[in-house]
């Protein structure tokens, strides 16, 4: 009896756990969404907006390089072994030791970055006009310190995880968002002008760190020499390097997309950034938490040697994914327009900015559903803990991915539809070279019907771009404009969209569809409950 209680706890704990991350991870994404829709209100989509683009991606390579990267492969299995009350203590002096850590190493990084902030700016953009690459570098010099409170944040978020505190780390990007948005929106149209973005992001990152100390109150931190020797240091670094090796790659081959992304015209980035947020949404909302969601019972499977069970587990993981993905990425191209005119046309985003931002997005979409195929079998390798073969599937692909984008440049100017395919094949070769390795390392898929799932579904998928393509068609002849059109348009042909998709699966016969039928009932009988 007293087992079951135990069990039934550590149930709930996790079942809290897991809902607290699902509504910060929804929080953060809706107020991106926001912040992207603030910034195209006030910015448009031209040189200023590029110009941002390149100095918010200074703060982002290197958290993402360092915290950020480190976070959930080392910094919180780390933090875990000394989060018992017992060794409580040894957890702040660890705690301290890293904090003292980062703050000598990135203030050094911090003087250096600020120092060069003219040839970094050029590093990432060297194609934008003068006036631009100013901006660029002045909103360098405002965004760089975000690097250390990025940082501090995240060590803070892994102790906080590790302690099972979830309130504050889950909501962090939901403050930092917010954050930006009301700067921007109190000094948009002051002097300031477009420094109020890098302003928002610096301040936004500085929130991160005061949202979570509340929630360490009772931490013992000080400062601890940074020479000193830990033996969780080697443990953090051990876990990370493959990992790391991998970022450094990947963020050489971001650092070359902004580059040529800037020789396509002073848009080039800004458009190419305001599509991957609409690309990221699904990828947030639904791969990242299905990959997240089956993690713990592949890592028991694994553990248990319990190589069908994992199998069977990963391919329902991905048959959902494809599910909820395909029709995501069909939707996008009958109604690129529609979707990018409501989050963003108004203000100074223009009728061409949409055109151009629309066409990106569709460009994009090969690589979408190849992500949403590729992150699962990510995490299905962490399960069995071989980070090293993500790793290095990751560093094939940079180079790959390196070749595809440069070889054009030698006989043409730099094209942004090329680089975004090259994107996309990039994303596609990385998804293939995983499945492969996993069918070598670990089995086929093939029993657990994932090439049907993908027939069905993708069949499916093509079938229902017909009567949205009509749904379009019937608002055209309607006489509407603006607003009022782009709006009619993505309910009425999305709404015909999603309505055949569903009801072909159910046809079809296809297994995932009962286990979305329950969700969306629970949904309708509360909202009928709401009215």
């Amino acid at each position: 009896m007293e087992e079951k209680t135990v069990i039934s706890g550590e149930t709930g704990q996790v079942t809290r756990a897991a809902i607290l991350i699902s509504l910060g991870n929804i929080n953060s994404r809706l107020l991106g969404l926001l912040r992207e829709m603030v910034k195209s209100y006030f910015f448009g989509a031209g040189g200023v907006v590029s110009a941002f683009d390149v100095a918010a991606q200074v703060p982002t390579m290197f958290y993402d390089l360092l915290a950020g990267g480190m976070l959930s492969s080392a910094l919180v299995p780390v933090f875990s072994d000394y989060a018992k009350p017992d060794r409580r203590e040894e957890l702040w002096h660890l705690l301290s030791l890293l904090l003292s850590l980062v703050t000598v190493t990135l203030g050094g990084l911090l003087l250096l970055i600020e120092a060069s902030a003219p040839q970094v700016a050029r590093v990432l953009s060297a194609g934008l006009e003068p006036e631009y690459l100013q901006l660029a570098t002045r909103m360098i010099y405002l965004t760089t310190p975000a690097i250390l409170f990025l940082n501090v944040a995240a060590l803070f978020s892994g102790v906080l995880y590790a302690l099972q505190r979830f309130e504050r780390p889950a909501f962090l990007g939901t403050v930092s968002n917010a954050t930006l948005v009301v700067i921007v929106m109190l000094l948009g149209r002051s002097a300031l002008g477009a420094h109020s973005l890098a302003i928002g992001l610096l301040t936004g990152s500085l929130a991160q760190v005061l949202f979570q100390w509340r929630a360490l109150r009772d931490a013992k931190l000080h400062f601890v020499s940074p020479f000193t020797r830990h033996p969780a240091l080697g443990t953090i670094a051990r876990l990370y390097l493959p990992i790391g090796l991998g970022l450094i790659v990947d963020q050489l081959t971001v650092a070359l997309s902004f580059n040529l992304a800037s020789r396509t015209g002073a848009s080039g980035i800004a458009w190419m950034k305001y599509a991957a947020t609409i690309i990221q949404f699904p990828l947030g909302m639904v791969v990242t938490a299905i990959s997240v969601a089956i993690l713990p019972t592949l890592a028991r499977y694994a553990a248990e040697s319990a190589e069908e069970r994992f199998r069977a587990t990963l391919s329902k993981g991905l048959r959902l994914v494809l599910i909820l993905v395909m029709p995501a990425a069909a939707m996008m191209l009958v109604l690129a327009e529609p979707i990018v005119g409501l989050l963003f046309q108004r203000g100074n985003f223009m009728l061409a900015d949409t055109e151009a931002v629309s066409l990106v997005l569709r460009l994009n979409l090969l690589g979408l559903v190849f992500a949403a195929l590729d992150q699962p079998l990510i995490f299905a390798f962490y399960a069995r803990k071989d980070t090293w073969t993500p790793a290095l599937v990751g560093v094939a692909i940079s180079v790959f991915y390196t070749a595809l984008a440069l070889i054009p440049t030698l006989f043409a100017t730099p094209n942004l539809s090329l680089l975004i395919m090259a994107n996309s094949l990039k994303l596609a070769g990385h998804a293939l070279l995983m499945l492969y390795l996993f069918t070598k390392k670990v089995g086929t898929l093939r029993p657990h019907g994932l090439a049907h799932t993908i027939r069905l579904a993708g069949a499916a998928a093509v079938v229902m771009l017909l009567p949205m393509a009509g749904g379009r068609y019937l608002v055209s002849l309607m006489g509407r404009e603006g607003i009022e059109k782009l709006l009619m348009e993505l309910l009425l042909a999305g709404g015909l969209g999603a309505l055949t998709y569903l009801e072909l699966l159910h046809r079809l016969g296809v297994e995932e569809i009962k286990l979305l039928q329950p969700v969306f009932m629970h949904w309708w009988n509360r909202k009928r409950e709401t009215l």
